[in-house]
Protein backbone atom coordinates (compact mmCIF):
# COMPACT_ATOMS: atom_id res chain seq x y z
CA UNK A 1 0.00 0.00 0.00
CA UNK A 2 1.49 3.32 -0.51
CA UNK A 3 2.32 5.80 2.09
CA UNK A 4 -1.03 8.24 1.22
CA UNK A 5 -3.39 5.80 1.14
CA UNK A 6 -2.20 4.52 4.62
CA UNK A 7 -2.27 7.89 5.54
CA UNK A 8 -5.74 8.03 4.74
CA UNK A 9 -6.37 4.75 6.16
CA UNK A 10 -5.30 5.63 9.79
CA UNK A 11 -6.99 9.35 9.80
CA UNK A 12 -10.41 7.31 8.50
CA UNK A 13 -9.91 5.17 11.80
CA UNK A 14 -9.09 7.70 13.97
CA UNK A 15 -12.20 9.46 13.01
CA UNK A 16 -14.30 5.94 13.14
CA UNK A 17 -12.28 5.89 16.71
CA UNK A 18 -13.98 9.25 17.46
CA UNK A 19 -17.26 7.73 16.42
CA UNK A 20 -17.09 4.95 18.50
CA UNK A 21 -16.27 7.31 22.04
CA UNK A 22 -19.43 9.34 20.99
CA UNK A 23 -21.60 6.53 20.52
CA UNK A 24 -20.12 5.53 24.21
CA UNK A 25 -20.18 1.52 23.49
CA UNK A 26 -17.70 -0.06 25.25
CA UNK A 27 -17.82 -2.77 22.81
CA UNK A 28 -17.21 -0.78 19.71
CA UNK A 29 -14.06 0.86 21.38
CA UNK A 30 -12.45 -2.00 22.09
CA UNK A 31 -11.94 -2.80 18.44
CA UNK A 32 -10.30 0.34 18.10
CA UNK A 33 -7.31 -0.68 20.86
CA UNK A 34 -5.00 -3.62 21.78
CA UNK A 35 -5.24 -5.50 24.97
CA UNK A 36 -2.11 -3.81 26.79
CA UNK A 37 -3.64 -0.44 25.51
CA UNK A 38 -3.23 2.78 27.82
CA UNK A 39 -3.86 6.25 27.69
CA UNK A 40 -1.29 8.49 29.56
CA UNK A 41 -3.24 11.99 30.74
CA UNK A 42 -3.02 14.47 33.58
CA UNK A 43 -4.44 12.04 36.09
CA UNK A 44 -2.14 9.62 35.29
CA UNK A 45 -2.08 5.84 33.28
CA UNK A 46 -5.12 4.36 32.58
CA UNK A 47 -5.69 0.87 31.68
CA UNK A 48 -7.55 -0.58 28.59
CA UNK A 49 -9.80 -2.17 31.76
CA UNK A 50 -10.02 1.05 33.82
CA UNK A 51 -11.50 3.37 30.78
CA UNK A 52 -14.02 0.39 28.82
CA UNK A 53 -15.56 -0.18 32.84
CA UNK A 54 -15.98 3.54 32.96
CA UNK A 55 -17.73 3.89 29.85
CA UNK A 56 -19.76 0.18 30.36
CA UNK A 57 -21.22 1.70 33.50
CA UNK A 58 -22.34 5.26 31.78
CA UNK A 59 -19.87 6.80 34.85
CA UNK A 60 -17.95 8.09 31.54
CA UNK A 61 -19.97 9.11 28.69
CA UNK A 62 -18.76 11.50 25.68
CA UNK A 63 -21.38 13.84 23.54
CA UNK A 64 -18.59 15.36 21.05
CA UNK A 65 -15.20 14.26 19.86
CA UNK A 66 -13.95 16.15 17.06
CA UNK A 67 -10.34 16.65 15.47
CA UNK A 68 -9.46 19.89 14.95
CA UNK A 69 -6.65 19.56 12.82
CA UNK A 70 -5.46 17.43 10.47
CA UNK A 71 -3.48 14.56 12.27
CA UNK A 72 0.32 14.48 11.67
CA UNK A 73 0.96 10.48 10.63
CA UNK A 74 4.02 8.98 10.59
CA UNK A 75 4.53 5.30 9.46
CA UNK A 76 7.51 3.44 10.43
CA UNK A 77 6.87 -0.12 8.90
CA UNK A 78 4.34 -1.82 11.43
CA UNK A 79 4.06 1.10 14.03
CA UNK A 80 2.16 4.13 13.38
CA UNK A 81 2.39 7.35 15.08
CA UNK A 82 -0.78 10.31 14.82
CA UNK A 83 -0.37 13.67 16.40
CA UNK A 84 -3.58 15.87 16.19
CA UNK A 85 -6.04 18.33 18.28
CA UNK A 86 -9.04 17.17 19.43
CA UNK A 87 -12.20 18.76 21.14
CA UNK A 88 -14.50 17.09 23.12
CA UNK A 89 -17.00 16.96 25.44
CA UNK A 90 -17.30 14.37 28.13
CA UNK A 91 -19.49 13.59 31.51
CA UNK A 92 -17.60 11.79 34.39
CA UNK A 93 -19.79 11.33 37.46
CA UNK A 94 -22.22 13.19 36.09
CA UNK A 95 -19.92 16.40 35.66
CA UNK A 96 -19.60 17.98 32.28
CA UNK A 97 -15.97 18.34 31.32
CA UNK A 98 -15.07 20.35 28.28
CA UNK A 99 -11.87 19.63 26.45
CA UNK A 100 -9.44 20.83 24.28
CA UNK A 101 -6.45 18.69 23.89
CA UNK A 102 -3.70 17.56 22.06
CA UNK A 103 -3.46 13.79 21.29
CA UNK A 104 -0.82 11.51 20.12
CA UNK A 105 -1.69 7.85 19.40
CA UNK A 106 0.43 5.07 18.74
CA UNK A 107 -0.55 2.66 16.51
CA UNK A 108 0.78 -1.02 15.64
CA UNK A 109 -0.17 -3.35 12.78
CA UNK A 110 -1.51 -6.82 13.85
CA UNK A 111 -2.87 -9.42 11.66
CA UNK A 112 -3.33 -6.75 8.74
CA UNK A 113 -5.02 -4.41 11.33
CA UNK A 114 -3.71 -0.78 13.32
CA UNK A 115 -4.75 -1.32 17.09
CA UNK A 116 -3.75 1.67 19.18
CA UNK A 117 -1.26 0.71 22.41
CA UNK A 118 -0.42 4.25 23.76
CA UNK A 119 -2.49 7.42 23.79
CA UNK A 120 -1.09 10.06 25.29
CA UNK A 121 -3.11 13.53 26.04
CA UNK A 122 -1.96 16.94 26.56
CA UNK A 123 -4.20 20.06 27.27
CA UNK A 124 -3.91 22.94 24.28
CA UNK A 125 -3.04 26.42 25.49
CA UNK A 126 -6.40 28.44 24.27
CA UNK A 127 -6.22 29.43 20.64
CA UNK A 128 -6.49 34.00 20.91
Amino acid sequence: MDEEAEEARLIRLAEDWAVAIVANDAERITGFVADEWVMVSESGVASKEEFLSLVATGELTHAAMDLETRPRVRVYGDTAVLTGRVTNTAHYQGKRYDADEWTTDVYVRRGGRWLCVLSHITPALPTT
